[in-house]
């Protein structure tokens, strides 16, 4: 009881956390191995509490992923998939050892990525010619990622839009929703054909995480979002710190 009301309320705040400035992960995924699941099988268990989610994100902006040329987005989609399937399979033939070393140094990416979000995508967009070869190596680098790991994921995408030329904030949004709901979608399946996802868990924790989210759209109306990202980056050098001192 003790271990689900953990998991309870770490989904809880990584749904309020998402629905304001993102970072779930960081509390989804601690959560799980501190509970006694092991760090792949919490890592693939985490992408399937928070993966429903996306999609009610990228709702919000159907009118721009309408808009968006089609072509355009099915090269996204296209290669979220393929990106979401070979990060989790890469994640499946990860020694367990291996992957325990290096989560600390993921969760410490993650959060430099997302302190740095507004430099980064700035840097990112000084370079306006984009060559083909480069934005589908680019893409599918990221979207692996994701798929492999999701921490930080978002503004690993904001920051490949911007490095693609896009200037419009709310299309990018919603692509950035729509390809992590995709990507994500690949990871998981790949996650549950291979047996690997703790289901109880994560049935739990998609429940709570999508109660923390209308939550969250609330609260996102009243508090600051600096006072939320400041908590994100908190708790994601938090979680860092541990996971290193446990290694």
């Amino acid at each position: 009881m003790l271990d689900i009301t953990i998991i309870a309320i770490a989904a809880f705040f990584a749904g309020i956390l998402n629905a304001i400035a993102g970072g779930g992960s960081f509390l989804t995924f601690p959560a799980l191995v501190f509970v006694g699941v092991p760090p792949i099988p919490a890592n693939a268990t985490s992408a399937v509490a928070v993966f429903p989610g996306y999609l009610s994100s990228a709702a919000g902006f159907l009118a721009e992923i309408r808009d968006f040329h089609r072509r355009e987005l099915y090269f996204f989609l296209g290669l979220s998939v393929l990106g979401g399937v070979l990060g989790a399979v890469l994640l499946l033939v990860t020694p367990s050892e291996v992957f325990s070393f290096i989560v600390p140094w993921l969760l410490l990416l993650a959060t430099l990525l997302f302190a740095f979000d507004k430099k980064i995508r700035a840097w990112a967009k000084s370079d306006e010619h984009v060559n083909p070869v480069g934005k589908t190596a680019a893409t599918l680098a990221v979207t692996t990622y994701g798929g492999y790991f999701n921490g930080g994921l978002g503004i690993v995408l904001l920051s490949l839009f911007s490095g693609l030329g896009f200037r419009d904030m709310n299309l990018m949004n919603g692509l950035k929703n729509i390809l992590s709901f995709i990507l994500s979608g690949a990871s998981v399946a790949t996650f549950l054909i291979a047996g690997i996802v703790y289901l109880k868990e994560a049935s739990i924790m998609m429940i709570v995480a999508a109660l923390g989210g209308y939550v969250g759209a609330k609260i996102s109306r009243k508090l600051p979002v600096s006072v939320i990202r400041t908590i994100v980056i908190v708790v994601g050098l938090g979680m860092t710190l541990i996971f290193f001192v446990q290694t």
